[in-house]
């Protein structure tokens, strides 16, 4: 588990965990990867999220080559529930092709939203709510920072939306719906050492004649508590785009509601090739009141128990403890 630690698509901490709330007290953004992180921003914390990127493409097939700008933004929002979530997000694309064919070449301009989608994340199922919780035993290190197997169990949530998109999009398939549904499954193990795993799976488009299955897996790892980098890959598959993309990049925090990142990202074909460059940023408002954690009140004389269990009984077992 992260202690105070940034997070790529979410920066999460097992010590701001609690038995009724997944909030933290610092930003938990899904940038600079495309995946989504399985937890909520928190009740009543409205976040922002956008950022530029550069590309260059290259289509040996048609004899392209494009110069591309993309805006992406998400603005979310967590009301009710600590678990639920509601969030806008979208991205538009601006492209510059020459188009190499004819003997003379020709050059055109095209814009337009790649998508834009409105739904709400609920979290499923949290494992370590009664994790953060337990208390660390106090004289042995190893023990504190071992692997355990109940790390590859992770918290689970679900995302269902609306794509709404324009006519005659230039971006997506001739005669697609201007209304479709979008669907996505979230994992998230927060592991020992600042390593957080991620994965996506996404349905989208479906009621089209062109529907969209694709995965991400997002692994960040945290060197300290404000500096954090990340490796992903995406795969898309569709009748009308299909692709394997790669992602690199890291983010840093500027107090606890800002964060900015870099990221660059490429493909490996050449139908497009792909190469983007990008920068983001992160805020938050955050307007969360101060929680509130519910104890089993028999759970007093058990802990007392367990610090009885933990604590030394002489010498020789310290140094054995030690050893391990």
């Amino acid at each position: 588990m992260i202690n105070k630690n940034l997070l790529l698509c979410s920066i999460l901490t097992c010590s701001f965990l609690t038995a009724t709330s997944q909030y933290t007290e610092v930003i938990n953004s899904n940038r600079p990867g495309a995946s989504q992180g399985a937890f909520a921003v928190g009740n009543q914390v409205l976040q922002l999220e956008t950022g530029f990127t550069k590309g260059w493409e290259k289509h040996e097939l048609l004899q392209t080559e494009t110069d591309a700008f993309t805006i992406d933004y998400s603005l979310r929002y967590g009301l009710i529930w600590e678990q639920l979530e509601i969030s806008v997000m979208g991205s538009f694309l601006s492209e510059s092709v020459i188009d190499n064919r004819s003997a003379s070449t020709f050059e055109y301009d095209q814009s337009n939203f790649r998508y834009n989608t409105l739904g709400a994340k609920y979290l499923i199922y949290d494992p370590y709510k009664k994790r953060a919780l337990e208390k660390p035993n106090l004289y042995s290190w190893n023990a504190n920072n071992k692997f355990r197997w109940r790390e590859l169990i992770p918290a689970v949530s679900f995302f269902a939306g609306v794509n709404f998109d324009t006519e005659d999009n230039p971006f997506l398939p001739p005669n697609d719906p201007t209304i479709s549904p979008k669907f996505v499954l979230m994992t998230q193990n927060n592991m020992q050492g600042g390593w957080v795993f991620v994965t996506n799976i996404i349905v989208d488009r479906v009621t089209s004649d062109f529907p969209t299955y694709s995965y991400i897996l997002t692994l960040t790892h945290a060197f300290n508590p404000k500096f954090s980098m990340f490796i992903e890959n995406q795969g898309i598959k569709s009748d009308f785009y299909a692709d394997q993309i790669l992602r690199f990049g890291g983010a840093h925090l500027f107090g606890k509601d800002f964060q900015i990142d870099v990221l660059a990202s490429t493909n490996f074909k050449d139908t497009p090739s792909k190469f983007y460059i990008g920068v983001g940023v992160s805020y938050r408002l955050d307007m969360h009141s101060k929680d509130q954690i519910i104890e089993d009140p028999n759970s007093r004389g058990r802990d007392e128990e367990d610090e009885k269990k933990n604590q030394r009984k002489d010498d020789f077992i310290d140094i054995e403890n030690d050893g391990e």
